[in-house]
């Protein structure tokens, strides 16, 4: 669940009082649009997407006007524009008109939940306005905090000494970055990103922040975010089919977060667990069909509804059916194997047997009497596998997983086609 760009950006940033630009929607009049020009001189006009897509201005999808004719213009060249980020497409539907803020210093800041430091992570930078992987790490700080006593303001005045920030800019800042902390406590988010913060001079001089971009991820299955009253149209965003099905079976048990990275992928990787969610999708890249998280010990109804939904769609094509996470604290491992292994069963019986290479990475709860029933499944399926203890690291396994892929491609899929009594194109 994510939200980009003002439009609803700026609304939720008023619930914390945050400065933002003036925003108008699509359906601002020509009035509200020469209103807007006469108030600021320039404006902004920007394509909206649903979810998060990056690289929006390096793709030129940011318009510029500072008349009616030209505003017009650029709202009928971006309304309905496409979009490709990496195996990202997405396409417009509709535009925001925003009001330029002059500005001669841009901040960056976001707060997010860090597998690092196992804390909520604030990190701040005075060189704004670009991807903060380009800008020098001496001036990008990076500081965790207690979630219990939040973000306090010396935290931000510090961390903005450090990194040689000016002057003029800390005290603004060290008054309104904290009040960010409220927004991500209170209502669920998981991520804030807020860049630029364009820091729009006064009259007398004084510096306020003026949040210019916004982008924000909630856990859906943390019922705060359902206070902000959000329209659902915001969260069925371009979803496959596949992800809507999965979504469906959302309970208060059991985590059902996928997305889809590659649908010409070839190893699908049911994952367990954040942490190892994100070292997985890194790792195997392009060769990832999904990202996923089935942790939170889901009941064995629910976990082999997902894995039925994920073998509908993505099994004939996968060379590697990839069932890895960390070592789980409270996830029945026993529960979850027996889940996957019967739909995989009941795959074979309704659409016949697929070549196909099984690899586990798993520890924690009945692990040895998971891994023996999903054995037993790959055993009279004719499949073969390989298992790996909690003893193994995630990241020899991964690795593993992506030579087994290689074989596959190199003739291993034909061998076990062969095998199963199919024809290697199969």
């Amino acid at each position: 669940m994510n939200i980009t760009g003002m439009l609803y950006g700026a609304p939720l940033l008023k619930h914390v009082d945050f400065p933002t630009s003036e925003v108008l929607g699509p359906e601002a009049t020509e009035d509200e649009i020469q209103g807007l020009i006469d108030r600021h001189k320039l404006i902004l006009i920007k394509p909206i997407f649903r979810g998060g897509v990056g690289k929006k201005g390096k793709a030129g999808l940011i318009g510029r006007a500072s008349d009616l004719k030209t505003a017009l213009k650029e709202k009928e060249r971006l309304y309905f524009i496409e979009h490709q980020h990496g195996n990202a497409r997405a396409k417009a539907n509709g535009v925001t008109f925003e009001s330029g803020i002059p500005a001669e210093h841009e901040v960056y800041f976001a707060i997010t939940d860090s597998t690092h430091y196992r804390a909520p992570t604030m990190t701040l930078t005075h060189r704004g306005g670009v991807d903060i992987e380009e800008i020098d790490k001496r001036e990008v700080a990076q500081v965790p905090f207690e979630a219990l006593t939040g973000l306090k303001a010396f935290v931000v005045a510090n961390a903005l000494s450090d990194i040689g920030a000016p002057k003029e800019i800390i005290s603004p800042l060290v008054q309104q970055l904290p009040k960010l902390w409220e927004l991500v406590h209170h209502y669920g988010m998981t991520t804030l990103e807020l860049n630029p913060i364009r820091m729009r001079p006064g009259r007398e001089g004084r510096l306020t922040p003026i949040a210019c971009d916004f982008k924000c991820g909630f856990d859906r299955d943390d019922p705060r975010w359902q206070r902000l009253d959000l329209p659902d149209h915001l969260f069925v965003a371009d979803a496959s089919e596949f992800e809507h099905e999965v979504n469906q079976l959302r309970t208060h048990q059991g985590q059902s977060d996928v997305f889809v990275i590659n649908e010409q992928g070839t190893i699908l990787a049911p994952t367990f667990g954040g942490g190892a969610n994100s070292l997985v999708t890194e790792v195997l890249g392009e060769a990832a069909i999904i990202s996923s998280d089935f942790g939170g010990n889901p009941p064995y109804e629910k976990m082999k509804a997902v894995a039925r939904i994920c073998y509908k769609h993505w099994l004939k094509q996968a060379n590697v059916l990839f069932i890895i996470g960390g070592k789980s604290n409270n996830t029945d491992i026993y529960e979850t194997f027996r889940a996957m292994g019967d739909a995989l069963r009941e795959y074979f019986s309704s659409n016949g047997p697929t070549p196909l290479y099984v690899v586990v990475g798993r520890g924690g709860p009945n692990l040895v009497r998971g891994m023996g029933a999903l054995a037993e499944t790959c055993d009279s399926l004719n499949l073969p596998y390989r298992f790996f203890g909690f003893d193994s690291a995630i990241s020899e396994v991964v690795n593993y997983v992506k030579g087994i892929d290689e074989w596959m491609k190199a003739g291993g899929r034909a061998e076990i086609a062969a095998h199963l009594g199919l024809k290697a194109s199969n």
